[in-house]
């Protein structure tokens, strides 16, 4: 596989690994990617509850859980490690100024356009701004507004399909549609990029996710335009994944029917696991009494049949009576638990057969 620049950055083996909330991706995922050669991402949502012992502030405990992962994930590794911000977050803000204050190499920022994101650099930071697209037009969108309002670009661009887990950037009539596929979108957004290449003469590396599961799979877009990619689901079922042995094993006996795409109190629609939890959702018998911690800018506590940060870490203890795991389309694929570096070696492999 070819190196990844992404400004001065050196990406030996072409991965980022997807951020997981809540807690499936945290320091010692990261780490163990970062060790590998690719990029480490921490997930900062939720930290708050994860972090609950602190102090019972949940806006305080999430600043003080994303400084100690991110330490934490630097005493295990000396390679490139970046943080996963949702703009849906009410922490938004605080969570992108921690991470530049940590000296974190790059912050991958979706759930939203990251419009302000170049505001929070401060002089002499180094950490890299990625932006998550799912069009063409919204990666034009961050460009002339980054250039007219901050004179910056973004370090790369990550362009995620409608194939992955977690929330998605599509209605939900445009998941199935080919046109708003993955291998049509990386096409036509390194070719929106490519201008603002020549224009600055500033590289703008496109990474793309969603649905990529094999080394094959990587050698098949990064040949479209795409100059690495971001995985998640494959890093799920690794010993080294943050989340419970429960969750894990939720993948490990998922069939394709199980995968499912659910209405969020986000706002979007999203790809998880069916669970009783989901099933009693739709059957009208969840009914949220309260926000205990505003999370999400967008979730309305009148219309949310749940409270997702509540769900999702039911979900990372295993608890799926009263909660869900997010999963990608290829999450039915696993078969087994396997080590971080047992997943780079095959996909190296599987990248070689297949070129």
């Amino acid at each position: 596989m070819r190196e990844l620049k992404i400004g001065n950055l050196s990406v030996a083996v072409p991965i980022i690994q997807g951020g997981m909330g809540v807690g499936i991706s945290l320091s010692g995922l990261a780490a163990a990617v970062a060790n590998e050669g690719g990029i480490g991402v921490i997930s900062s949502a939720g930290l708050g509850l994860l972090y609950r012992d602190y102090t019972g502030n949940f806006l305080e405990a999430s600043i003080h859980g994303l400084k100690e992962e991110i330490r934490k994930a630097r005493e295990k590794t000396k390679g490139i490690l970046g943080v996963n911000v949702m703009v849906a977050m009410s922490n938004f803000a605080d969570m992108i100024r921690t991470a530049i204050d940590e000296k974190i190499d790059l912050i991958i920022a979706g759930a939203g356009l990251p419009l302000d994101l170049p505001s929070f650099l401060k002089k002499g930071s180094h950490t890299k701004l990625v932006p998550i697209v799912s069009s063409a037009r919204a990666a034009r969108i961050i460009c002339e507004k980054w250039k007219s309002g901050y004179d910056y670009l973004p370090d790369a661009v990550v362009v995620e399909g409608p194939r992955a887990g977690g929330h998605l950037g599509f209605k939900e009539e445009q998941i199935s549609d080919p046109d708003y596929s993955l291998e049509k979108l990386v096409p036509e957004i390194a070719n929106e990029l490519k201008g603002y290449e020549d224009q600055y003469n500033k590289p703008i590396p496109l990474i793309a996710a969603g649905g990529i599961y094999t080394g094959q799979d990587i050698n098949n877009i990064m040949k479209l335009g795409a100059s690495g990619v971001q995985m998640a689901t494959i890093f799920v079922t690794t010993n080294e994944c943050d989340a419970s042995d429960a969750f894990k094993q939720t993948y490990i006996d998922a069939t394709e029917k199980d995968i499912e795409i659910i209405k969020s109190p986000v706002g979007m629609p999203g790809r998880a696991i069916l669970s009783n939890f989901i099933t009693k959702v739709r059957a009208g018998k969840k009914q949220p009494k309260k926000c205990p911690f505003k999370c999400i800018k967008t979730c309305d506590i009148s219309k949310s049949p749940y409270c997702i940060i509540i769900a999702l870490i039911n979900a990372l203890k295993g608890n799926f009576e009263n909660g869900y795991a997010f999963a990608g389309a290829n999450a039915f694929r696993a078969t087994r638990i396997s080590s971080v570096k047992e997943v780079f070696q095959s996909l190296i492999r599987e990248y070689m057969e297949s070129r």
